[in-house]
């Protein structure tokens, strides 16, 4: 089933192209994701799907409808975690739903629910100074998710973290959204790591150097959880660099 269609987006300023004729659908239950140059205009794709910033031309649609502005139905996680640091973690979540009409106590039922989730129901009262890198950005990760969204766009929430750290949210990431009990039915992940996408996505989108263009569109058939020294895996990644950097 498709979710998401991308038509043709071009993004320019002044007589200057950033992005050119970029177009790529995604289906349900899919993790795709988007790698290419620094500075080729990869976040600022991501804020045109999400509605957050208007596009030259072209169009985004979510199951058909044209997407306009910030809808309920997709959420964003920064590449920081961007948490207000006068709120507690579980204040932090329940900003997550702002706009929806429910009382507060189902408010905190529901972020509490999601703390659980990532083990972290401990902090919920404490406030986002006394976590390490790698919990903020659960507690990010979890606002995104408190208000149920069917797809979730990621701008590089891993790249801030060490490597450790960063491993281990990936793994827990991968396997919570894979989840019947998780409302999310496609991810979009931007990313500059190319070990990262292989590990993660049904779908790698290529991108070029400015104006960009989509160079290839790959499909990753490997099997879950992947092993980062099978040969297939490798494979893939020595072909990711190929595109990038030859093609």
């Amino acid at each position: 089933m498709k979710l998401l269609d991308v038509n043709n987006i071009v993004l320019s300023y002044n007589s200057f192209k950033i992005l050119d004729d970029i177009s790529f659908d995604c289906n349900k239950d899919q993790f795709v994701s988007i790698i290419g140059p620094s500075g080729c205009g990869k976040s600022t794709l991501l804020r045109i799907i999400a509605g957050l910033e208007k596009s030259t031309s072209g169009s985004v649609k979510y199951k058909n409808k044209l997407i306009t502005k910030p809808i309920s139905r997709i959420s964003f996680v920064f590449q920081s975690s961007a948490l207000l640091p006068w709120l507690t973690n579980i204040e932090n979540i329940k900003l997550g739903l702002s706009r929806f009409k429910m009382s507060d106590a189902l408010k905190t039922k529901k972020a509490f629910k999601l703390l659980e989730k990532f083990q972290l129901e401990r902090f919920a009262d404490m406030y986002p100074n006394i976590l390490s890198g790698g919990m903020k950005q659960r507690i990010g990760i979890a606002r995104a998710l408190v208000a149920n969204p069917e797809i979730l766009l990621m701008d590089e929430p891993f790249s801030a973290l060490d490597e450790l750290t960063a491993n281990a949210l990936r793994t827990d990431i991968n396997y919570m959204l894979r989840q019947s009990s998780v409302s999310v039915n496609l991810v979009i992940l931007i990313s500059h790591n190319v070990e990262e996408v292989v590990a993660l996505s049904d779908k790698i989108i290529i991108l070029s150097e400015k104006p960009s263009r989509i160079k290839r569109i790959l499909d990753v058939d490997l099997e879950y959880p992947r092993n980062k020294r099978d040969q297939k895996f490798l494979d893939y990644v020595d072909k990711i660099y190929s595109i990038l950097m030859n093609e």
